[in-house]
């Protein structure tokens, strides 16, 4: 096994590798840094008319959330900006702020109500509260 010694150019050498590869090439960026999509956690409960479900939305507002129902499926689409202030005579050096968004689809035993149903956000927890579309009674055709 033969060493080579570290030289002062050998190491600069070295640091120049790790900066090219910690850096954003083209200004595409890394999978670390790209926006993702999470998948929030979701509880479902059910009475005898009604589904109640909670989403964890941390640092959305209401104003961001969409809610689309069709039939029996739910989706939830959200998104948040994090963005630090400037202030006057200040410059941003690093910033470690996101950008995330959030969905979420799932698919209830029976068809919902859009009419019905109703949706509020309270401290990052949306909860939706999904009213049951009633059965559909069975009718009895008479034959001519």
């Amino acid at each position: 096994m033969f060493l080579v010694p570290l030289t002062r150019h050998s190491a600069d050498l070295a640091r120049s590798f790790d900066r090219l590869f910690d850096e954003n090439l083209f200004g595409v960026p890394s999978r670390a840094e790209a926006p993702a999509t999470r998948s929030p956690a979701l509880d479902v409960a059910e009475t005898e008319r009604s589904y109640t479900v909670k989403l964890d939305l941390p640092g959305v507002t209401k104003e961001d959330v969409k809610i689309a129902i069709e039939g029996r499926r739910v989706t939830v689409e959200a998104s948040t900006v994090q963005s630090s202030e400037k202030k006057d005579g200040e410059r941003v050096l690093y910033a470690e702020r996101s950008v995330a968004s959030f969905a979420r689809s799932f698919t209830l035993p029976v068809e919902v109500d859009q009419a019905e149903s109703s949706a509020k956000m309270e401290h990052g927890v949306l909860t939706l509260q999904l009213a049951k579309r009633g059965a559909v009674r069975a009718t009895q055709l008479t034959v001519n």
